[in-house]
This record gives structure tokens, sequence and C-alpha cells, in this order.
């Protein structure tokens, strides 16, 4: 049995559907209830987690405070949830004997890694980039990875870290890009170099967890397969359609047909080649896919994307979108 934390969210229901889809037993927590949890409490209530890891052989562990949180949450909180009760979730998962634990981790916790120095080419960010995290939900996910770490040192736990590259469907945090491009464009234009449609990210799951045991302990960034090489680095920086219609032609038409453009500068580029190596995933989608979808008339994102849906983040709605004012 599998158990799936933070079920009431964007992946965790991800992961809840196609476990369920495929048959296999799983048990969703959350501190919220909703159709695919079952367990409803927080993970820093020890005796709630020990309750909860009860029969589960593996752990899929999605809960956690996001960086929308970060204008309206204390850091005391993100402490508690991404550290404590990550602390709590190996602990007990050691103690139940599980043959793997996926930690979902963000590839925001590389912070100011990612943005190069003025005038330079675009980042290229793989496994080897050191993290400089930016805000206290970076540095929540490192020191969550690092508890992981140590788990399986220090306990045999088999654990695997995933970095994902963002998959929400809520809008940017840039409140000026939010306003320059719609939704769409701006999410489209993402698959080059730092978006996963959830299926992928739910996937990338699903095989981390299968090859846990092998693998002991790894990190992995999870985003969509860029289409870019270290060639492209200094063009995407200072002209990013002339570097993407280096790849994709048919890009400047689709685009002219909707309204839409591509982001006149790109500053990084995930690099996601060592998790399709050592977990066997092979993403779906991604920038080629999108543009095939547009020719198409189709909607580009998969259908576990659509069914589900947007969430926000916050039990009030803010103004300005999931993100709180500055």
């Amino acid at each position: 049995m599998y158990l799936v934390t933070g079920s009431a969210g964007h992946l965790g229901e991800a992961l809840m559907r196609l476990l369920r889809a495929r048959g296999i037993a799983a048990r969703g927590l959350d501190r919220r209830a909703s159709p695919f949890t079952d367990a409803t409490g927080s993970i820093t209530d020890r005796g709630f987690v020990a309750e909860a890891m009860a029969g589960a052989s593996a752990v899929l562990h999605a809960a956690t405070l996001h960086k929308p949180h970060v204008g309206t949450h204390p850091a005391q909180a993100f402490v508690d949830t991404n550290v404590s009760g990550t602390l709590a979730l190996l602990e007990a998962a050691t103690a139940a004997g599980v043959y793997g634990f996926v930690l979902t981790s963000t590839t925001s916790a590389f912070g100011s890694a990612l943005i190069p120095a003025p005038g330079a080419p675009a980042a290229w960010i793989s496994e080897e980039v050191q993290p400089v995290p930016r805000n206290i939900y970076g540095t929540t996910k490192l020191a969550a990875e690092a508890l992981a770490e140590l788990s399986h040192r220090r306990d045999g736990l088999p654990v695997v870290v995933l970095r994902t590259a963002r998959f929400f469907p809520e809008g940017d945090d840039d409140a000026a890009k939010r306003a320059a491009y719609s939704l769409d464009n701006a999410q489209a234009n993402e698959l080059l170099y730092r978006r996963a449609d959830i299926e992928d990210v739910a996937e990338a799951h699903l095989a981390a967890v299968g090859r846990a045991r092998s693998i002991g302990f790894g990190r992995f960034i999870v985003s969509a397969t860029t289409p870019f090489t270290a060639d492209d680095l200094p063009l995407l920086r200072s002209d990013a359609a002339a570097a993407a219609g280096r790849h994709f032609p048919e890009a400047a038409a689709l685009y002219a047909a909707r309204g839409w453009s591509l982001f006149p500068s790109i500053d990084r580029v995930y690099d996601n080649r060592a998790a399709r190596v050592a977990l066997g995933w092979q993403p779906r989608h991604d920038f080629g896919t999108m543009l095939a979808a547009l020719a198409a008339g189709r909607d580009f994102r998969s259908a576990l994307a659509r069914a589900v849906g947007s969430k926000g983040y916050h039990e009030a709605g803010i103004e300005a979108g999931p993100y709180a004012p500055a």
C-alpha cells in the first residue's frame, strides 16, 4: 500500500488518481478532507503519522507549504511542516520498513543559483549546481532533503528526492509577466525550460519509488525535456525567440495565429537527463508536443492536468492570485 501525503493538493491528487486507476492500493493523507484523502490530519502530529503509516510499503511525500505561502505564513510554519513533518514521516517510514520513500522537493531550492550575472549566458541547471536558497521555502525544502539523506545513511531508508519544476496551473509569481502574457501563453513558453506537465511529474514519482531500493539515495530534477543544449545558452539570454526558432521553425506561425509571443529572454534551463536515465522515466509532454497540440486545435495539457485543475493555495482568496503582495 502506498501512503500519499498532500492528497488534497495538485500533485497528491494526481498521484492518487493514477494509483487508483491502476488498481494500486493507496492511502491519501492530508490536513484537508477531499475525495482523495483517506486520513485527515497533520504530518506534524507523530501519532497521526504513525497510525497512517500502518501497512504502508512505500511513501510518496508531496505535502508541503509552498512558495505562495511565503507571504502569508510565518517562517516557523514552514519549519514545522516542511522540516519537522518530513522528519516524522521519515522516522515512521523507517520503523515501518517501507521499500521506498519519495520526497517531492523543488527547483526553487536552487534559488539565486538560477540567476546568471547581467550579460552572462543563461544558466544550465543540473544536479551538480549548488543551491543558494532565497527564502524560507527553499531553505526548508533543502533541510528536508538533508534529513532524507541522513535517514538513508543512518537507517538505510531508500529515498529519492525529486526537485520538481513548476507544474501548478496558477499564474506566474511575477505580476508583470501575468499582465504581459496570457496564462496559456506563459505556461507554453515555460515548457522550453522550467515547466512540466503534472502527469509527467506524477509518473516520475511512481518510477522513483519503483527504483528507490536500487538507487539508495538520489536527487533528480524533474522538468519537461528541454530542446536546448549548452550551445544555445548565450542566445537564450539575448533572444529567446531566435533560440527557440533554431529547434522549432513552426513555432512563429503557430504563436502568431494566437497572438502569442515567446519571452524575450530566458535565464535558466533545467536539465532532466539524470532523472530520465536513473529512473527509466520518459516524460511525454514538452514544447514540441505543445506545438503539435496547437496545430491540431487541442489543449496542450494532459487529461490528468485538466482533471486535477486549479486549486489555489489559500483557504481565503488573494487578489493577486496565488501570491500575496510582497
